[in-house]
């Protein structure tokens, strides 16, 4: 908004003309604003959800100690993000727009997802099927306009990591596979967001790692020069990229244990599906499968439990996902989150080393 009525018109702004300078404004109000509202927020939400977000019964005893805590934190983010977007982001590039309405759209499917949870105070929200389909039906319009805006010789591509001027051409077949990465990236950090601050750490890597990513896009190396050449769309990403850095970190702020507020589906569905669409537009979709190794692992520890105890009667982990098997060993949740951040760091580290030695 800044950048269309001011700095295109006044000379002595030129400086805000670099996608980094207002990726930090953004990140900063992002941040701030996060602080102004999160309060006020979290006390609405208290009076709205009486009983707070539903409790597990079978889930560890800690947990019990966090009955009452208000969910739908994710309202929070949303909005500090998408003002801060709105605030700093060039808006006349289409990128800014579909990533935002995606995290829209999949923040008002987890919204109905927990406002179901609220009123049944159960732990099972809107149908499984339905919720599947809606999201499914929402990433393939945002797909097809994303893919519109990509150059067609690479529109259906795959890049394969660590292996260098090797892509396969998938042609229609990549919308269904672009599809499940959407979807599966919303999932699959939904079942991560189970402790305080477990999600939100590996997000803000997973950010930075594609604010390097789009940084680096197309660089090429020569004898003495080093150049970056890459799309002025995919740069814009940074600005919004930071804005929601700057979002999350205000969340976390309120969410560090003992969380004053959950997330819920309305933050973890929006930000994985945000993520997902990021791989997708920078055409890193196999990069971001590592980059995101710890959500990964996580959804496929809830699909080996399910499998295996559907056929033998037993389960692999005490519990899943897999955080919850290692709270049930006696580590504290801290040490839990903080260890899994570790290991995202080290994913997002292996997804930027895939992007630099090459085959």
């Amino acid at each position: 908004m800044l950048y269309n009525l001011l700095i295109t018109k006044v000379d002595i702004l030129h400086l805000f003309y670099n996608p980094f300078l207002r990726g930090f404004c953004a990140f900063i109000s992002s941040f701030l604003f996060s602080m102004i509202l999160g309060e006020p927020i979290i006390q609405w939400l208290k009076s709205k959800q009486k009983q707070g977000q539903p409790i597990r019964n079978d889930g560890p005893e800690a947990h019990l100690t966090k009955k009452g805590t208000p969910t739908m934190g994710g309202i929070l983010i949303l909005l500090t993000f998408i003002f801060s977007t709105f605030l700093w982001a060039n808006l006349s590039h289409i990128y800014i727009w579909l990533t935002v309405l995606i995290g829209l759209g999949f923040g008002f499917i987890g919204f109905m997802d927990d406002y179901k949870k609220l009123t049944k105070q159960s732990s099972y929200g809107i149908p499984g099927k339905v919720r599947l389909g809606l999201e499914i039906i929402l990433s393939a319009v945002i797909i097809f306009l994303i893919l519109n805006e990509i150059a067609s010789e690479t529109r259906h591509t795959l890049s394969l990591p660590f292996i260098k001027d090797f892509v396969i051409n998938l042609g229609w077949f990549f919308i269904p596979l672009a599809i499940f990465i959407v979807v599966g990236s919303a999932n699959a950090v939904n079942l991560t967001d189970g402790l305080d601050g477990l999600a939100a750490g590996p997000i803000i890597i997973a950010l930075i790692s594609f604010i390097i990513i789009i940084t680096t896009s197309g660089i090429v190396f020569t004898d003495k020069i080093l150049t970056i050449e890459t799309t002025e769309k995919n740069i814009e990403l940074i600005v919004l990229c930071c804005a929601l850095i700057g979002s999350v970190f205000g969340f976390l702020w309120f969410n560090a244990p003992p969380a004053m507020v959950f997330m819920g589906d309305t933050g973890s569905l929006s930000l994985g599906a945000i993520l997902g669409t990021l791989s997708i537009i920078t055409k890193h979709e196999l990069v971001w499968a590592i980059m995101g190794g710890l959500f990964v692992i996580e959804t496929f520890s809830v699909i080996i439990q399910v499998l295996y105890f559907k056929r033998t009667q037993r389960r692999v982990f005490l519990m899943a996902p897999l955080h919850h098997h290692f709270e049930k060993r006696g580590w504290p949740e801290t040490k839990v989150v903080i260890r899994f951040w570790v290991i995202a760091f080290l994913f997002a580290s292996l997804s930027l080393i895939s992007l630099v030695v090459r085959l």
